[in-house]
């Protein structure tokens, strides 16, 4: 249920999301959303004007659809992370492509939201990335990797791993089966869920990515690939 209307003060004290998007009415749907999670929305139509909002309203996170500008959205996101930004940056993306996937972890965006837009998946991931209303603090220990639940942060060797969503869903499935091979399609189906229609070499563009993040200071290799299989988590 979404709520009524604030007093410009309260509004005022909302911790602000900004959003780039040029479809009005999925703006206004987002916005609303954002209201009702806690947060006040500033908006633009197009990436261009994303870096002088910012300065004027300072946010606590960034949305920006691709459809806003094309290249120009995956370029303002570049800037924003060549300027030092390390706020949380989400892409709203129309297809599910191994090269949009790449496309949007090069750019240096956190994760993507997958249109027709959902608002339950959508506050997923700005709970996760503000990391609001947690409450749980289990760990999960595998060798010299920790992932903790509660604080949704991942160690390794005391050196603190930023992952996006996915990969931290990913690596928490492999840490709950050390040591059991887990073949491509029972992680797909726990992982991305048993509607999940995009291409089956997701899971390997996933893979590579999250051995790139825990693996960059030239830690042994945890995740091992079994062909033909799947993935298991051991130490070689």
């Amino acid at each position: 249920m979404r709520p009524s209307l604030m007093s410009t003060n309260a509004l005022e004290q909302q911790p602000c999301v900004l959003l780039i998007q040029p479809d009005a009415m999925l703006a206004q749907s987002m916005s609303l959303d954002l209201q009702a999670a806690g947060y006040r929305t500033v908006m633009a139509v197009e990436p261009s004007q994303g870096l002088d909002l910012m300065v004027k309203a300072p946010p606590v996170m960034v949305v920006v659809d691709r459809a806003a500008g094309g290249d120009a959205s995956l370029r303002f996101c570049k800037t924003l992370r060549q300027q030092g930004s390390r706020l949380p940056l989400l892409l709203i993306m129309a297809r599910d492509q191994v090269e949009d996937r790449i496309a949007c972890l090069e750019s240096g965006a956190d994760d993507y939201l997958l249109k027709p837009y959902r608002s339950e998946e959508f506050l997923k991931l700005v709970c996760f990335y503000l990391k609001t209303e947690v409450t749980e603090h289990e760990q999960l220990r595998f060798a010299d990797l920790v992932l903790d639940l509660g604080l949704r942060q991942v160690l390794r060797n005391g050196r603190s791993i930023d992952l996006t969503l996915k990969e931290f869903e990913l690596l928490k499935f492999l840490m709950e089966h050390p040591r059991e091979v887990l073949p491509r399609e029972q992680i797909l189906e726990n992982v991305w869920g048993s509607e999940f229609m995009g291409e089956s070499n997701v899971i390997e563009v996933y893979i590579r990515y999250l051995r790139l993040k825990i693996e960059e200071e030239g830690e042994r290799r945890l995740i091992q690939t079994v062909r033909g299989v799947g993935y298991v988590l051991r130490e070689a």
